[in-house]
């Protein structure tokens, strides 16, 4: 890796942005194109990160169920990586499947499913998540046993993973191997801000790049671009270089749209009936010592008989803030997170919200319940940091054992992409305004996932739900309660023409034939997964797919 040089020479490839997707990209096409020039263009600088003009400029216009800008993203090598929490699952085949509910707006198709499946292997390698198996029925050491006494598998799955990486921070572990490839240079402190048109055969020759401290500009030269600086950074980026377009008749109606995140929170507990001892709450290990943790899927079958949304369902531990739960570790965690310095080490903002909620809430009845709990108020999180801190793998979260077999169930669930969810820039050219809402289609999916989840395990005398709140209010609570912005997608999405997308399936932007996205952004659904597994193997197959043709050319 050259630090500085010369830009005076064409690169083989520029790739911009220094996330996961970046760096996956950068290492993969270097290694299978050694004699190939690349360039890495990131924003942010070490050292000097924790407030920029980017974040800055974004107008966030639903606070209530969108985080802030400096709590969804991180802006230097590895992005969001450096606070992640490392959890990686993969998209299902019906995440693919234009269904009813989605409206026409599932623009992707089975086929990418299947060949994107391909890269799985090498994509976990990069996030030392273990085997890319996502079903516990595949690993025979767990192979059919179930969550809970009781429980069988039907339209109600109990066997899909989510894995766990260390969590790896890319920028920091992938350094030296980036810095022994010399084909590529790096520039940090850069942002990238106006191409040039493209040629009437559609290629673009130049992108100009300010200098972040002094907004001096340098020109860059490439064969081939790749926008890979996260769904914000990406999509503005389009929305500013509009002249991308020119070679098309109109600007693709979808660019900055059908922005999607996920529905997130809790409104119900399950009561199991079987023995206590023998529910599977917590996480499991797998044969290299990755952590795994299973969840309440749906069948396919399901999802398309009773038009839902996909959606994920774990166990988990009850509110945080409400001392009525009366466990002294959870009072401790919780006035841990509010502590201002503390707090901040813990957790990054967005996950220190989901236990706070932003509330400093009946301070002296958590005190009372660590004191009751004594000594294991101090002995189980004692316990559960040094795990969680000072292990080279670390415990990726926090889940207590309930004597009672009472578990709060926490969803994660697909949002339907619709078009006034956006991203678009501000009457100075500049500002990203987002517009990201939820709908009613959304929420009643959440409720009624949840009413056949209960009618499910009813029918097989496993257990059942309680809900927390009246039914007649769970919609506004649902609304009041579940907030995203931190897994982006959908504004620059995949499609088979530029009339419903901005990308094709190989990811090249409509009207151009050297410019690529390799962001979340380019996902036209969200299903329930976290998009950054996913986005990794979409980057080694785009690596795969430059690699093919330049030996062609």
């Amino acid at each position: 890796m050259i630090l500085q040089e010369s830009l005076n020479s064409k690169y083989d490839l520029c790739i911009i942005g220094g996330g996961a997707a970046g760096i996956i990209l950068a290492l993969e096409f270097t290694l299978h194109n050694p004699y190939k020039k690349v360039l890495l263009v990131e924003y942010g600088k070490k050292g000097n990160n924790k407030e920029n003009n980017l974040d800055n400029s974004i107008k966030n216009f639903n606070p209530t169920n969108h985080h802030n800008p400096y709590e969804c993203t991180n802006k230097g090598l590895g992005g969001t990586t450096v606070t992640w929490g490392g959890r990686c699952v993969m998209y299902n085949e019906i995440d693919f499947l234009d269904r009813p509910i989605l409206d026409g707006q599932c623009t992707w198709n089975v086929n990418l499913f299947k060949e994107i499946n391909i890269f799985l292997p090498i994509t976990a390698n990069y996030f030392e998540c273990g085997n890319a198996i996502f079903n516990l029925n595949n690993l025979p050491a767990y192979a059919n046993q179930r969550i809970a006494e009781g429980f069988k598998e039907g339209i109600v799955t109990d066997s899909m993973l989510e894995r766990w990486s260390k969590p790896t921070r890319f920028g920091q572990h992938y350094n030296k191997e980036l810095t022994h490839r010399n084909n590529l240079t790096i520039l940090q402190g850069y942002e990238a801000r106006n191409f040039s048109s493209p040629d009437n055969k559609g290629f673009v020759s130049r992108l100009e790049i300010a200098k972040v401290n002094s907004k001096d500009f340098i020109t860059v030269s490439a064969k081939y671009f790749v926008i890979a600086a996260g769904a914000q950074e990406s999509t503005r980026i389009l929305l500013r270089n509009k002249n991308l377009f020119s070679n098309l008749s109109n600007i693709p109606q979808a660019l900055g749209k059908y922005y999607q995140g996920h529905l997130s929170g809790k409104i119900a507990s399950v009561k199991f009936k079987g023995n206590p001892k023998k529910t599977d709450f917590y996480f499991k290990r797998d044969i290299d010592g990755t952590y795994i943790r299973r969840r309440f899927q749906f069948s396919q079958n399901c999802l398309i008989k009773e038009n839902l949304l996909n959606i994920a369902i774990w166990l988990d531990n009850p509110l945080y803030y409400n001392p009525e739960h009366g466990s002294g570790t959870m009072s401790l965690m919780y006035l841990a997170m509010l502590l201002p310095v503390l707090g901040k080490k813990l957790a990054p903002p967005a996950i220190a919200h989901s236990i706070t909620k932003g509330k400093k809430y009946a301070i002296k009845r958590h005190l009372i319940n660590i004191l009751k709990g004594l000594p294991f108020s101090l002995i189980t999180p004692a316990t559960i940091f040094f795990k969680r801190y000072f292990k080279h793998r670390k415990l990726p979260g926090i889940f207590l054992y309930s004597p009672d077999n009472y578990y709060a169930l926490h969803f994660h669930s697909e949002q339907i992409p619709v078009e006034s969810s956006c991203m678009k820039l501000g009457l100075d050219g500049e500002t990203l305004e987002i517009h990201y809402s939820i709908s009613e289609t959304d929420v009643d999916s959440v409720i009624k996932s949840h009413d056949i989840l209960d009618n499910y395990l009813k029918s097989l005398n496993c257990g059942e739900l309680e809900y927390w709140y009246p039914k007649i209010n769970l919609k506004q609570i649902i609304y009041e309660t579940s907030r995203d912005g931190i897994h982006q997608t959908g504004t620059t999405r995949i499609a088979d023409s530029v009339e419903k997308g901005v990308v094709d399936k190989n990811l090249k932007l409509f009207g151009t034939n050297n410019i690529f996205v390799c962001s979340s952004s380019v996902f036209p659904t969200s299903g329930q997964a976290n998009p950054t597994f996913l986005l990794g193997a979409f980057a080694i197959r785009l690596s795969n797919y430059l690699t093919n043709i330049n030996e062609d050319s």
